[in-house]
Order: structure tokens, then sequence, then C-alpha cells
């Protein structure tokens, strides 16, 4: 069954059945699901200066109608000016932007761009996914659009590929801000694969996903009456860590392909394995892709720079239309001039990445994951982990004496009463009440609440705690003494009251967004 979420939007979206789809409600309390069948049936729009609606892209059989117009507007009216853009006057033309300057400004990066990105830009995009995505052959900058952030990559590609109502496949758990970032502007929507913890044999693990998986929860949605253009993949996964390996990958676009679905990858967290035995390939690196013309992948430096407030996202396809219609919403996504040329000079800089940046990241990661791990051991408390990304997939199922999600809510609670803000599972669609993700990286001057005997630095954490020291403090923790975060999740899991010197935090508090 596919239903509509409640209009409240504090409260995690309810989905019934082995397939969901999810809609966000209109502050107008308009009828979505109603609205995005009517829109199914309705011609494009007249627009004044568009004319005949068959001169809108007529061979652009891979998006929508709505991509068809956005793709017509580029090719039409961003003619002359991609012309300009393409040999521009310029009679004191500074060759000098390979310098490390990363406040320079030159009065290009103060003018209008191509839509796409500044080429300069997108040629070190190009580079840069290369090398760390390990292409067999060198990617091409003409391939590359940049936008502000990944939520803007999703929003246009699903505006671009699917009419109103129509959804894409995702695996569960999930991470759920994807729904809003689907829906907001293409009101497209998700038709959830649930996954279950469940191992079945030597060569399965929890939360598995498979091509029969893949292949039921598609023909539950077209037994709804519900078109599926696309399959969206997160690999390294959000919330639970997995990678999926090469042969995983492959198998999941010959479904695709064999279904006509377009393929969104997000490998926003590719530069975060901290495990070298995870083995974790980028969908570029395959040698052959099934249908490179409905592959499109995703990128961002939100997560592995630690730069979410710079919004940087970039969308590598080979599908020149997909690319066009989605490089005309720029207009709306864009990136500054001045920010195109620090992320040039930054994905440039390779010596420093790979030499200074990516091991401490590494190596600080692996540091605060070891330490939580052994002390979620120590609890008795199972959970999964790859050795990727910021989080740990923990099970708490068994303090929820009914297994409700009512009862994973209340205990939602009463870590947030104690200071401790984790993530629970129905906010990202879990379909078993009990899991919850537990961040782990964060500052280290973060990571205790009063001085302790010198241990070796730890640098990332799950927590959101209170440190009472000035900005700057660097507190260390010993081994012999609890994690503090940890002393709190001992202290909600004991069912013990929140420590006296901890002020109570508001009732009223609702689940925070999963931005992370």
């Amino acid at each position: 069954m596919f239903t509509l979420p409640q209009k409240d939007f504090s409260a995690p979206t309810t989905c019934l059945g082995p397939t969901c789809l999810q809609d966000l409600g209109s502050s107008h309390g308009d009828d979505l699901e109603g609205e995005c069948s009517r829109k199914l049936d309705q011609k494009l729009p007249e627009l004044p200066g568009v004319g005949d609606s068959a001169m809108l892209s007529p061979n652009t059989s891979y998006l929508s109608s709505r991509g068809r117009m956005i793709k017509w507007f580029w090719d039409s009216a961003e003619e002359g000016y991609r012309t300009y853009h393409m040999d521009e006057y310029d009679e004191n033309k500074n060759p000098s932007l390979s310098q490390s300057d990363m406040q320079r400004v030159e009065p290009s990066l103060l003018q209008y761009a191509d839509w796409r990105g500044h080429l300069f830009l997108r040629e070190e995009v190009a580079k840069f996914l290369s090398f760390y995505c390990k292409s067999p052959a060198p990617l091409r900058p003409e391939n590359v659009v940049v936008l502000n952030g990944g939520a803007s990559l999703f929003s246009a590609l699903a505006t671009v590929l699917c009419e109103a109502g129509e959804a894409f496949l995702i695996p569960t758990p999930y991470y759920g801000a994807i729904t809003q970032h689907v829906c907001l502007y293409g009101n497209v929507r998700l038709a959830c694969v649930y996954l279950d913890s469940e191992v079945t044999g030597l060569d399965t693990r929890p939360f598995q996903l498979t091509v029969e998986k893949l292949e039921m929860a598609l023909r539950e949605a077209h037994s709804e009456g519900v078109k599926v253009k696309g399959l969206i993949l997160i690999n390294p996964q959000n919330p639970l860590g997995d990678i999926y390996s090469p042969e995983e990958l492959q198998e999941y676009l010959v479904f695709a392909k064999r279904h006509k679905l377009h393929v969104i990858v997000d490998e926003v967290y590719m530069l975060s394995v901290f495990e070298e035995s995870a083995g974790y390939r980028s969908v570029l690196s395959l040698e052959r892709l099934p249908d490179p013309q409905r592959t499109h992948v995703m990128w961002a430096t939100s997560k592995d720079f630690g730069m979410s407030g710079l919004r940087f996202g970039t969308l590598y396809t080979e599908n020149q239309d997909v690319a066009t219609a989605v490089a005309s919403l720029c207009r709306y996504h864009g990136l500054s001039g001045l920010v195109q040329y620090q992320m040039a000079q930054l994905l440039r800089d390779r010596d420093w990445i790979n030499q200074v940046y990516l091991p401490e990241n590494h190596a600080r990661l692996k540091a605060a994951h070891t330490y939580v791990s052994e002390e979620l051991r120590a609890l008795g408390i199972p959970f999964l982990s790859r050795g990727a990304g910021f989080f740990i997939w923990v099970d708490l199922r068994k303090y929820l004496p009914k297994g409700t999600f009512e009862e994973e809510m209340l205990l939602w609670r009463r870590f947030l009463d104690n200071k401790v803000l984790l993530s629970f599972g129905k906010a990202f669609e879990c379909k078993e009440p009990g899991w919850f993700r537990f961040v782990f990286s964060d500052q280290a001057h973060r990571l205790c609440l009063g001085e302790q005997p010198a241990f070796p630095a730890q640098p990332s954490l799950w927590l959101l705690l209170v440190c009472p020291h000035p900005p700057g403090h660097q507190c260390q923790l010993a081994p012999h003494f609890p994690f503090p975060g940890m002393q709190r999740v001992r202290q909600v899991l004991a069912g013990k009251s929140q420590v006296a010197e901890d002020p109570p935090s508001s009732q009223s508090q609702e689940p925070s967004d999963q931005r992370r």
C-alpha cells in the first residue's frame, strides 16, 4: 500500500506493505497524490516564447516532459550565451589559476558562468574523480555538472527524470532526507525496497540488498499502479555503513537496464572508507557499465572533506540530455565563481589530500570507531559496521519489551533527555523497531565533560555533548575511564536518571532532520 505522511512533519512517515511510496504533504493541505495523477495526464503548457511542445527536444527519451522543457530553455535561450563563453574576449587574461591563493578574486569569477560550472572546475572534478574513483579511462569534463550540494542534485535529477507522481526504488534503511529532496520540487516519491536483519546463510549479511528483493519491490509498485523510473543506491551506505561489492553493483545495474530504469549512485562517503579491507569500489571503476546513459553518479565535499556549509556537489553522467537539463536548473542551484575557484584549488592539491588529509582523517575515524565499537561490545550491544562513513548501526531491540516503534521513540527521547542525540531507525524507514544510528565523528574537544588523565587523542564521536571548557581546550580520555558519552548511554539503558548537573532538556523538542 502506498501512503501519504501526516501533515505533522516532525513525526516519521509510516509505510505499509513490502513496498512503500512516500510523499510530503503540502502546508496548504493540497491532495498531492491526486494532483500527481492529474498532472500525469496534462500536456506541456504553452509557455510564452516556447511555442509548439513538439519542438521541445523530441529525441530526449531519457527525460521527463519537465526535463525536456528545461533542456529546451538551455538549447535555445542559452545558446548565444554559451557561444560567448566558448570564445570570450579578454585582453588582460591572467593564466594564474594554478596559484594556491584560495582568496584570489579574478574579474571573471564575478560574472555569469556556464551553468554547468566553470570549465576550469569541471576539468579538475573530472581529474579528481578519475583518480579517486579509479576509472578505467579518464573521465571527461563535459560530463560534469556542479551544483550547490547533494540535496540539489537529488532534486534536479528527480525533476528532469520523472513525471510528477512517479517513483524511485530505494533500499531501506536509507538516509531519510532523500524523501524531501526528491519530493519538494519534483513531486517524486520513493518506493521502498524493505530489507531486514535476518541472516539466512553463510553468504548473506543483515540488510543485504538482492536482485530478488528489487524485483519484488518493482512488481509491488506496478501492482499499485505506480510507474518506477529509477533506482537510488548509496555506496557506502547511510546508515548501514555497508559497501556494495563490484559484483553486487553489476547485478543491480543489470537489473536496472532490464527494466530501463535510471540509477542514481550517491558516493558521498567514498573517501571516508577507513578500513582498507572493506574493499570499496566506485561504480565509475567498473570496466563496462551495463547502461551508461542511465547511470548517474553523485559526489560532494560535505562528508569526505567535512565542508557541508560550502555547498558543493557534482554530477557525472554520460547522458548529455540529462547533464544539460540538470545544468539548466543550476541557475537556481549554482555556485558562485569564488567558491568554484576555491574548490578547484582544493581538488587539484593532490599531494596534500593524499599525504596529509586522507591519512589523518582515516586514522582519526578509525580510532574513534574502534573505541566506540569496543564500548558497545562491553555493553553487550550488537551492531553493524563495515569500516566506512561516520556511523554505526546499533541494535537496541532488546530494550523494547513489545518491539514497537512507539517504544523506539520513547527510548530515543530518554537518550535525548540524557543529552545523547542519536537517530532512530524509523527516520530511515527501517522496518524493524529498535535500530539506531550512532554517529562517531566530531572534534576532539567535544568528546569530554571534564578533565581526564592523558589518552591518545580521539578525534571523533557520534554524540552531541556539551563541553564546559573554553573553545580550543583539548580534552583527552584514559582507557580505564568510561567514555563520557558511553556513560550516558549506560545510564539510559540501565534505566537510571539523568546526571544531576545536566539541566533537563525541553520535552517539546521534536526529532531533528537527518543531516549527516
